[in-house]
């Protein structure tokens, strides 16, 4: 097997472990919502449990990519490919750490009437994993396209959170007795909002495999 085929096996392989991982922290936010929104702490408890498989996953990631660069030495694309695949890695167990922290925050709500209602919580979770999905194709397709489409769903995303936060600290001027949860629900705002900033980043280190250089999909 020639030196080039062999590196283009490895790349691939990472490129599977990426993209497992992606997968796996989808789930993760979908089971996460799905408990905060029906009161499940069986399903937190779950989602926290199953963040290991994520972290062994970077592990893996982190070790190759460690050992591809001694043994092959990449220069130029290959170098920023590797690089990039690093990053992202990092950034997807950000993601599955925010599900974690969403699953968390539930158990500490409790069983209470849920104000997940008057927020718009929902809304920045599914934008959040369309981002994502997008996010990992623009990747695996090397298509910058996406990688842009991602940075401008951001901006919904961080809209949604404005308006969440304007909303729940307003209702708890009013109701002081549902402290507990109103605070619970700021957390889960900014893990969302966070989980967006994290994707856009994803995105970015994308657009830089691609061209080389820096992108800011935030500005």
């Amino acid at each position: 097997m020639g030196v080039r085929v062999n590196f283009e096996n490895n790349l691939e392989e990472l490129k599977s472990k990426i993209t497992e991982m992606g997968e796996l922290s989808v789930v993760a936010l979908e089971r996460a919502f799905k408990a905060l929104k029906t009161q499940d702490v069986e399903i937190a408890l779950k989602v926290i449990e199953g963040d290991t498989a994520i972290d062994n996953l970077e592990m893996d990631v982190n070790q190759f990519t460690v050992w591809i660069m001694a043994k092959e030495a990449p220069v130029s694309r290959d170098l920023r490919e590797i690089i990039g695949i690093l990053k992202i890695s990092s950034e997807i167990e950000r993601v599955a750490d925010f599900a974690v922290n969403i699953a968390k925050a539930t158990i500490k709500i409790g069983n209470t009437e849920s104000l997940l209602g008057i927020t718009n919580l929902e809304k920045m979770k599914d934008v959040s994993i369309d981002m994502l999905r997008k996010a990992l194709q623009s990747f695996l397709e090397e298509n910058i396209l996406l990688a842009k489409e991602v940075g401008d769903l951001e901006d919904e995303v961080d809209q949604y959170s404005g308006q969440t936060y304007k909303t729940l600290t307003t209702y708890l001027s009013e109701h002081p007795e549902q402290t507990n949860q109103l605070v619970q629900l700021l957390f889960v705002n900014r893990f969302l909002e966070r989980t967006a900033d994290h994707v856009t980043n994803i995105a970015e280190s994308t657009a830089y495999l691609m061209k080389g250089q820096i992108y800011d999909f935030n500005s």
